[in-house]
């Protein structure tokens, strides 16, 4: 089962869905509003632990009622919540707006994501129990930084989605083995909107890079090799959000199980679409966290970890971090 760390954030998404998203000082009437676990942290590691990797979790929620529904929904998920500090004042909120078309407008309000500005000895085991560690820009930039560089330490492979686009320190990206932007965010990075442009100037900052592009697919470059594109399936996009989450998290489950990126790609496409469809499925399918594929339905078990059937895999890599025997 492959090993994954997750320092990242965890938000509560308060998600209005309208017809069209308002201009600059205009106001209109949504449809539906939802409040859902999320933040790009907990949205990849919950996409990991359903694609059926051992998942560790580390960030921090407030002492609020949002703290606790979010720490419910990962150890659903089979996450190891040990190092998800519950710290004093609000949790981290994301304000979303999903109109007709299934794109998206979020700004987020860290709240207890913004105490995250360093890691402890327990993160730092966390880490080098792992075979992967997922990063995101949700938390300041310092824990970052310092988790990437205690991983490429330990020797650990660190995937950095980019998000919310800003500049990169140096002693960040050279402790990154994967960078996985979208679109925008590699052409805001680079200073190039065309995508193949674009990750030819990223590879000079890190290895390997796969900039995701929507509905087009997404493109996947490396030094010394030919970028190599990657068709999305049709599907119907009725929410976005969490979409390019899912993505990474599956893609760091099968890297763990020793698929090369180019492999790795060709074999998830399906779940990236699933997470974007599963969302218009309203009766039965009301989140971005509950849209995110389980392993068990691919693999035809018939349950989810964490469900009825038996429990997931919650705890086992803390306690290998701990030296504890995993039971």
């Amino acid at each position: 089962m492959t090993a994954i760390a997750v320092l990242g954030s965890t938000n509560m998404d308060l998600v209005a869905y309208v017809a069209r998203a308002p201009g600059r000082g205009e106001t209109v009437t949504g449809r539906e509003f939802l409040t859902v676990p999320g933040g790009k942290g907990a949205n990849q590691a919950l996409a990991a632990a359903r694609a059926g990797g051992q998942v560790v979790m580390i960030g921090a929620v407030g002492t609020d009622e949002y703290g606790s529904r979010l720490r419910t929904n990962l150890e659903h998920a089979g996450v190891d919540t040990d190092l998800l500090h519950t710290v004093a004042g609000p949790s981290g909120t994301a304000h979303i707006v999903v109109d007709d078309e299934g794109s998206n407008a979020i700004v987020v309000v860290p709240g207890a994501n913004g105490t995250v500005t360093t890691i402890g000895p327990g993160e730092h085991a966390a880490i080098a129990a792992a075979g992967l560690l997922l990063l995101q820009l949700e938390l300041p930039l310092t824990a970052v930084t310092e988790a990437a560089r205690a991983a490429r330490s330990l020797g650990v492979r660190t995937i950095l989605t980019p998000s919310p686009v800003r500049p990169l320190p140096a002693e960040l990206l050279d402790a990154v083995d994967l960078l996985v932007p979208n679109e925008h965010e590699a052409a805001e990075l680079s200073g190039h909107a065309d995508p193949h442009a674009a990750a030819q100037i990223l590879l000079r900052l890190v290895p390997e890079v796969v900039i995701t592009l929507g509905p087009k697919g997404c493109l996947y470059a490396a030094r010394g090799a030919e970028a190599v594109l990657f068709p999305a399936p049709e599907a119907v996009a009725v929410d976005t959000t969490g979409a390019g989450d899912t993505f990474v998290g599956t893609l760091a489950v099968a890297l763990g199980e020793g698929r090369a990126v180019p492999e790795a790609l060709a074999g998830r496409r399906r779940r990236r679409r699933s997470a974007s469809r599963n969302r218009g499925r309203r009766r039965r399918c009301r989140t971005a966290a509950r849209s995110m594929p389980y392993e068990y339905a691919r693999a035809g078990t018939g349950r989810a970890p964490g469900g009825p059937a038996g429990p997931g895999p919650r705890h086992t890599l803390r306690r290998a971090a701990r030296g504890d025997r995993a039971r």
